[in-house]
């Protein structure tokens, strides 16, 4: 029996209720990627607990296309967790990412693929004239976009952009829960990947409607923080615990060692002084915090390093119109 060839493109695409979008969208990726040449590729959709005919649309093309996959949630888990589904279940060696609204074109992909061969590991896209409305997402956009390349220091103009083309061993590493995948580049930059970006095109919404709105800024601003820590200190929690803990500890001791000096020396009272209280919990917050240090860089490193849990629920996966049973 021969065996089977594997894809070296897969295109992931996590949906969610564009049941209008998915036709148009699969024959232009299909026009892109046919165009490269005679490489395999295969198209895996991740559709995020749709309430539409999403995964219906997608079950009936796959009949047609056996390029096609299809991952369906049991319920809605977010763009992050469809992406991290996206990629653990593509089988090509370059995974290209874009949303499926049809406002990333699929005519992008060949020049992206061009620059990855240049020696990267990660092509950026960069909606540089995004069509979007102005002040509830370019706005807020382009503040949210400063404010990451100022906190990660990897200079990249539009995290936001779902499209980007990467080299499968890269994102093997990549932590993606939550709402991390907006800070992917930053992520991949942190395991040392070589990233660049590229202008890309930036359709008008043509169907449906926009999942996102400006109240989704504080999430996004608490993601940030966290990437913060994790790229700043994921490796080495004791050196934010264990430091500021070491200052606390140093400050009450100053504050104690004082009020003993008042107390031995000038025969002072210090049993009314609000010194003594507040030295007291420098010292004792110092040492707690000193000792979660330790804890943290374990329990830390055990967590992200040897989980087997994913952040997703997979209801079935489609191959060739067929359902294949998934155990969760």
């Amino acid at each position: 029996m021969p065996k089977a060839v594997l894809p070296r493109y897969s295109v992931v695409l996590p949906v969610y209720n564009e049941e209008d979008s998915i036709l148009p969208l699969v024959e232009a990726v299909a026009r892109a990627m046919e165009g490269l040449g005679r490489d395999p590729y295969e198209i895996v959709f991740v559709d995020d607990g749709s309430r539409d005919r999403s995964a219906e649309v997608i079950r009936e093309l796959s009949e047609k296309r056996p390029e096609i996959r299809l991952i369906r949630f049991r319920k809605n888990f977010g763009q992050s967790a469809a992406i991290a589904a996206g990629f653990e279940h593509s089988r090509g060696e370059i995974v290209i990412t874009m949303d499926a609204d049809l406002q990333n074109d699929p005519g992008d992909i060949p020049q992206m693929l061009a620059t990855l061969a240049q020696g990267y590991d990660v092509v950026c896209g960069w909606r540089k004239d995004r069509q979007d409305r102005a002040f509830s997402r370019k706005v807020p956009s382009k503040i949210a976009n400063w404010l990451i390349r100022r906190m990660t220091g990897v200079t990249v103009h539009d995290y936001g952009c779902t499209l980007k083309v990467f080299r499968k061993d890269v994102i093997r590493k990549l932590p993606l829960y939550g709402g991390l995948h907006r800070f992917i580049p930053a992520l991949a930059a942190d395991y040392g990947a070589r990233i660049t970006e590229m202008v890309v095109t930036h359709h008008p919404r043509k169907f449906g409607e926009s999942k996102y709105n400006i109240m989704r800024t504080f999430p996004v601003l608490m993601d940030l923080m966290f990437v913060f820590f994790l790229m700043r200190f994921s490796r080495r929690p004791f050196y934010l615990f264990g430091g500021v803990g070491f200052l606390m500890m140093a400050l009450g001791g100053a504050i104690l060692a004082y009020l003993v000096g008042l107390k031995l020396f000038l025969k002072m009272s210090i049993g009314g002084r609000p010194l003594l209280l507040l030295g007291t919990i420098f010292l004792i917050g110092g040492i707690q915090l000193f000792s979660l240090g330790f804890l943290t860089g374990l329990l830390f490193k055990f967590h992200v390093e040897t989980r087997d849990e994913t952040t997703y629920s997979i209801l079935e996966l489609v191959e060739g119109g067929r359902r294949i049973e998934k155990g969760d």
